[in-house]
């Protein structure tokens, strides 16, 4: 599986796996082979063990993704059937995305407007440069935004909220975003890649089937209550009670020393 093209690059440092939306010349706008590639991406870094935490980031400093690109809407949107593939292809990326049972962060700096906002509504943590801009033009342009999207976004900023984003189609700078719950933490510029590595380790230095457990059960938390998997969540209590990580854990903490976790 080809991981880096000219548009995306992905790296492993550690525990750390590293994402970066690589267009800078159109503000890191998603192409469809970005949308491709980060679903690949997303496959490789969830299958990978020594992974215990990925990072999604834009090139450069002027922006996090501000779009899709629009220079290739007439290859790629020129009618019904290229756009239904065109949307396919996207939404294998926000499922992989969405859907990977490890931490994401999203390390924002500069623009991150509509779908770049909605990739980055895909992480589970948003950290933000003060420099950040943040909207949803889709009613300047004519688009309803999907179901998905507006979703994840009434999830975390509530409907009122949510309606004013994508009613008024203004650009927020990120101190409103973090009023808003888009966002969960705003730094300096300069500082935003060493408190987002910050995170990152720290997350990577825990009990990974404890993070794990907990990302699943938040999700169970906000699926309808009909639709629920209890199994699932009691077989992930018992294999984390089970584990190698939870006797390490016990004896670290009598021996006052830091756990050593391997996963298993």
């Amino acid at each position: 599986m080809q991981l880096n093209t000219d548009r995306l690059m992905a790296k492993k440092e550690g525990a750390i796996g590293w994402l970066t939306f690589n267009n800078p010349a159109r503000l890191n706008a998603m192409s469809q082979e970005m949308w491709q590639g980060t679903a690949n991406v997303m496959a490789d870094f969830g299958a990978d063990p020594a992974i215990r935490v990925v990072v999604m980031k834009g090139a450069g400093d002027k922006a996090f993704v501000s779009g899709g690109d629009i220079s290739e809407f007439e290859k790629t949107r020129n009618s019904a059937e290229a756009a239904a593939i065109y949307g396919q292809v996207a939404n294998k990326a926000r499922l992989a995305m969405s859907g990977l049972e490890k931490p994401l962060i999203a390390m924002i700096r500069g623009y991150c407007l509509g779908g770049g906002l909605g990739v980055a509504l895909n992480a589970d943590l948003r950290i933000a440069s003060s420099d950040s801009r943040f909207g949803i033009p889709a009613a300047r342009l004519s688009i309803a935004y999907g179901f998905e999207g507006v979703k994840t976004l009434v999830s975390l900023v509530g409907p009122a909220v949510a309606k004013q984003i994508l009613f008024t189609a203004r650009r927020y700078p990120a101190e409103t975003a973090l009023r808003m719950g888009l966002i969960e933490e705003v730094t300096a510029p300069e500082d935003l890649e060493s408190v987002v590595r910050s995170y990152a380790e720290t997350i990577a230095d825990n009990a990974p089937l404890s993070i794990r457990a907990s990302k699943l059960t938040i999700a169970q938390v906000l699926t309808d209550e009909s639709e629920r998997d209890m199994e699932l969540l009691k077989e992930l209590s018992r294999e984390a009670l089970n584990s190698h990580d939870a006797r390490e854990g016990r004896q670290a903490f009598m021996e006052k020393r830091k756990a050593q976790f391997l996963g298993r």
